[in-house]
């Protein structure tokens, strides 16, 4: 019988709030539905902004919601190497090139175009869909530009990492979604993104790149998560087909969100768990206000 796993992944840049309460709660349901395993991964591949501070405190409010988790905590700051073999896969498959632009000249050249920039296609992101800068340029300024320093990143040519996933499976892909409805197979759409960064010369990863990885090397079986990540789970059943990574489910829910109708985030400062813990909250107080926003989808 398959062991099903499900996994909480934050990152150590701040404070958790309601809404990663709410998605660790979701997360650890999910496992217990399926007699599986809860997992946690801290997300840091952004070293610069990672705190052993914040670390920390996740997981003293993991354990004050009173979560029951596997103890064998994955950090991503300790499997660069691992993203690395990966990456070089996609460099072998001449799926990814390099690109130099910076979001300063990115918009410069848009505007050269003589377009404004609110008339440029945004990606689900918010960010401008690159316009290929340095996509077509000669091998011989490729090698120029690679032997000067500069600092780059590599980008998935998004077209041709589509055709060639198409083409290895012999027909469109999909993913399964058992949390929303409809529940059932729902077609990718990572185009949307245009030809997103998915490493960085100092940092051989991205977001997108080291999420597939884990998943597959920690077997998570079940990718529970907000609905302001589901346009990426495009992106991730499009590399796991072509890095010959195992296919889960995802389970997305509903995000918490303020009286004004604006999610919860770190950046905005929303109200810590920390907070409500020093004011006397108890996890049933805590369920219960979540619940009052939102109710839990299982």
């Amino acid at each position: 019988m398959k062991l099903h796993k499900t996994r909480f992944a934050p990152s150590p840049n701040g404070k958790l709030h309601l809404g990663h309460a709410f998605s660790a709660i979701v997360s650890e349901r999910v496992a217990k539905k399926f007699n599986g395993k809860f997992l946690i991964r801290i997300e840091d591949i952004d070293i610069g902004r990672s705190s052993v501070k914040y670390e920390q405190s996740i997981f003293e409010d993991l354990n004050w919601l009173g979560l029951k988790y596997d103890k064998k905590i994955r950090k991503q700051s300790e499997h660069f190497s691992l993203y690395e073999v990966y990456l070089k896969k996609l460099r072998d498959l001449d799926l990814v090139y390099p690109c130099w632009a910076s979001r300063t000249e990115i918009k410069k050249f848009i505007n050269k175009k003589d377009i404004e920039l609110n008339h440029w296609p945004i990606d689900p992101d918010g960010q401008y869909i690159y316009p290929g800068i340095y996509k077509g340029i000669s091998p011989a300024k490729r090698s120029g530009l690679m032997l000067s320093g500069k600092d780059f990143s590599w980008r998935l040519d998004m077209e041709k990492a589509i055709n060639f996933a198409e083409e290895k499976i012999k027909s469109e892909i999909f993913f399964s979604e058992i949390g929303l409805e409809p529940k059932g197979l729902r077609r990718i759409e990572p185009h949307l993104f245009g030809d997103i960064i998915i490493a960085r010369k100092d940092i051989p990863t991205s977001y997108h790149l080291s999420v597939t990885v884990d998943d597959s090397d920690q077997n998570i079986t079940i990718i529970t998560r907000g609905l302001d990540i589901y346009p990426c789970t495009s992106i991730h059943r499009l590399l796991q087909i072509i890095l010959d990574l195992p296919e889960p489910k995802w389970f997305h829910h509903n995000l918490i969100r303020n009286n004004e109708g604006v999610k919860l985030s770190k950046s905005t400062e929303s109200t810590s768990l920390e907070s409500y813990r020093k004011k006397g909250f108890s996890k049933k107080n805590i369920v219960k206000k979540i619940n009052d926003l939102e109710s839990f989808p299982i």
